[in-house]
């Protein structure tokens, strides 16, 4: 695909380019749980349906640490390869798939031996145990295939290859469609065919993303260059981790949604089995929707980002806009179908009883009441995500199915029984779409018109004999900015500190002022990550990292100079004239400093200095793998109230004279 300018290009087209792929990914990965239940259903009837629907928990926790190593795999080498570290990268591939490898086999071998304790913890009554048993230890003799797999999908993709990755998929969906009717209705297999379908199809989706490594585009995939390191599969899981519990959530609540209708199925005229297949198939019906939802509002995301960080806010709103009256028709048009044709939805997965097919049009029509919110639900949530709001993104990833969801599900069917789990749908999407909404209309207030004129940056990069270039970090309040501006006027070189913001801001287009902000609010945990599962891509912190290595690998070739914080040591490290510095004080004197030159009451003054230099070493840590206060990797640590600012300015002064 031709590279695209987001700042620029109609938002049409941009949204054609990014949204596409990414909802025809997550609509095959829908097809591939539905199309065993519709054969099934036909084959087998509803008892069998209920199996899938008590094993499918298994396949998710197998999909959560797939995703864990492969998104975060994707991640890792997307950002290595963006530093231009291309052996980085390679390590952090092999020990991502080695770890998909150990780990798919050991959950194999577990899943092989607990069988009937996960299917109870999951749901599954006396009589769906056999059909469950059936189908869920031939899935299990898969696990290997689908886990590693999913992990090179992933990988394929950052590589640079998003066809090939959704080639290999949509042949296996297309696969298991063939042979699961053969297996069911030709060679009378039933559950066993339909799980044979199902890891052969898997199997071919592996066979084809292994054979990829001999098409690999960023560095070759050899056997002499395969390597593990538990730091590298830390890192990586680190960056997939969001996938991962994103996963598992859907765990947690399929489990409390079957043992549930278990219990109050039970006492009511349907009993424990309708409730529990009904309600399996209605959920992934549904996911067909939440995928195309999430597949528009997935590819607006780096054209919000983008255009949020240029302070282009009409291109923002726009998008926004078309977004949301795009999810808004697709969740309108599945209202209807939900509401009008129920009976013939449910009639796709085979027939069922008069009891049946009664609880499954209460499921469409209570449980789904509400659909139509969730549109602007996962819209919201992925925009704050794309605008770095990650704590709003965080709270509407949750709210619906884990805040509102399960705690609505206890009360509501203790009080109503059975019908009561159904009510809880509407409930927790009504109450989600209210959050949503409110979080929404207040952050669209504050989007402010960009300025018509084009700010032309006057900062250049000054031109200077070459010597040493030296890098300052420091802690909050040591004085140490103060003594890289006294250390730049001494030696008669450039000082780098906010005035590299400009310089940032001119190579990536973003804001001054957004990337200001950004600096100070970088606060690397889950949250930044959440929805990043739903489509590949860079966090906002990876992008304005990668842009300040650029700028700072440029400034090095222009010179001497002084460069303060962004990890200028670590980027310069292979430059023989970087001399590296790290400035820090004690508790007593950086309160005193803070209070007299930011204003601050000592309480106050003493909360953000442990805030920032926290945020200041998670962010050194996540990307130097390097600790922020290790001696070991600078050549010279001061304690600034030895001798005080002006004298420690003078005595770097001396030091570097000598080493000359």
């Amino acid at each position: 695909m031709k590279k695209l300018d987001l700042g620029t290009e109609s938002i049409g087209k941009l949204l054609k380019a990014f949204s596409i792929p990414c909802m025809i990914s997550l609509i095959v990965n829908a097809l591939y749980n539905i199309v065993d239940q519709i054969f099934i259903g036909w084959g087998v009837g509803y008892l069998g349906n209920g199996a899938t629907n008590v094993v499918f928990p298994i396949t998710i926790i197998c999909l959560a640490f797939a995703l864990m190593f492969g998104d975060g795999t994707a991640s890792y080498l997307s950002l290595k390869l963006g530093e231009k570290k291309h052996q980085d990268a390679q390590n952090g591939v092999w020990s991502g798939i080695i770890s998909a490898i150990i780990i798919s086999i050991c959950f194999c071998i577990f899943t092989l031996l607990f069988l009937p304790q996960l299917l109870n913890l999951f749901g599954c009554t006396k009589a769906l145990q056999t059909f469950a048993y059936d189908y869920g230890y031939i899935i299990a003799m898969g696990i290997p295939f689908m886990m590693i797999g999913t992990t090179f999908n992933s990988i394929i993709r950052a590589d640079g290859s998003p066809k090939y990755a959704m080639a290999s998929m949509v042949i296996g969906a297309i696969m298991n469609v063939i042979l699961d009717p053969i297996a069911i209705f030709v060679l009378n297999l039933g559950v066993k065919g339909a799980a044979i379908a199902t890891i052969i199809s898997q199997f071919i989706t592996f066979f084809m993303n292994i054979l990829y490594i001999r098409k690999f585009k960023s560095f070759e995939m050899k056997k002499q260059t395969i390597t593990f390191s538990i730091e590298n599969v830390k890192k990586v899981s680190l960056l997939g981790i969001s996938s991962f519990i994103t996963q598992m959530s859907i765990v947690v609540i399929i489990a409390v949604q079957n043992n549930l209708l278990n219990r109050y199925g039970a006492i009511s005229k349907y009993g424990s089995e309708i409730p529990i297949t009904v309600l399996g198939i209605v959920m992934k019906i549904n996911q067909i929707l939440t995928s195309v939802i999430i597949g528009i509002a997935a590819g607006s995301a780096p054209i919000v980002g983008f255009n949020y960080g240029a302070k282009k806010y009409a291109r923002v709103r726009k998008t926004l806009k078309i977004v949301l009256l795009l999810s808004v028709v697709v969740s309108t048009l599945a209202f209807i179908l939900f509401q009008t044709i129920p009976e013939k939805l449910i009639g796709l997965f085979g027939s069922g009883d008069h009891l049946y097919n009664e609880f499954a049009c209460f499921t469409f029509r209570i449980f789904l009441l509400l659909t139509i919110c969730n549109g602007i639900q996962i819209v919201s949530g992925i925009f704050f995500q794309a605008i770095g709001k990650s704590g709003k993104s965080a709270l509407l990833s949750l709210s619906r199915q884990i805040l509102i969801f399960i705690p609505s599900a206890f009360l509501l069917s203790h009080l109503f029984g059975v019908m009561g789990l159904l009510y809880a749908g509407p409930v927790a999407d009504l109450l989600a779409f209210l959050i949503s909404v409110l979080l929404l209309y207040l952050e669209i207030k504050q989007l402010k018109t960009e300025p018509n004129t084009d700010l032309k940056k006057s900062e250049k990069v000054e031109k200077t004999k070459h010597g040493p270039i030296i890098t300052i970090n420091r802690e909050y309040g040591s004085g140490g900015r103060y003594v890289g501006k006294l250390l730049s006027e001494r030696l008669g070189i450039p000082l780098y500190d906010k005035n590299l913001i400009e310089i940032v801001s001119d190579e990536s287009g973003l804001s001054a002022s957004y990337i200001e902000e950004k600096e100070q609010s970088r606060n690397l945990n889950l949250l930044s990550d959440l929805n990043l599962n739903y489509f590949q891509n860079l966090t906002n912190d990876d992008t304005l990292f990668l842009a300040e290595t650029k700028a700072i690998q440029n400034i090095s070739k222009k010179g001497s100079c002084v460069i303060v914080g962004r990890c200028a040591d670590y980027i310069l490290k292979e430059q023989a004239n970087v001399f590296k510095i790290f400035l820090y004080s004690d508790s007593k004197h950086k309160i005193e400093r803070a209070t007299k030159y930011y204003g601050l009451s000592k309480t106050k003054a003493n909360k953000e200095i442990q805030k920032i230099d926290k945020a200041r070493e998670r962010h050194y840590e996540h990307y130097t793998n390097m600790k922020w206060k290790d001696a070991s990797h600078y050549d010279l640590c001061l304690n600034v109230d030895l001798l005080g600012a002006e004298k420690t300015s003078e005595f770097i002064e001396q030091m570097i004279k000598e080493m000359k």
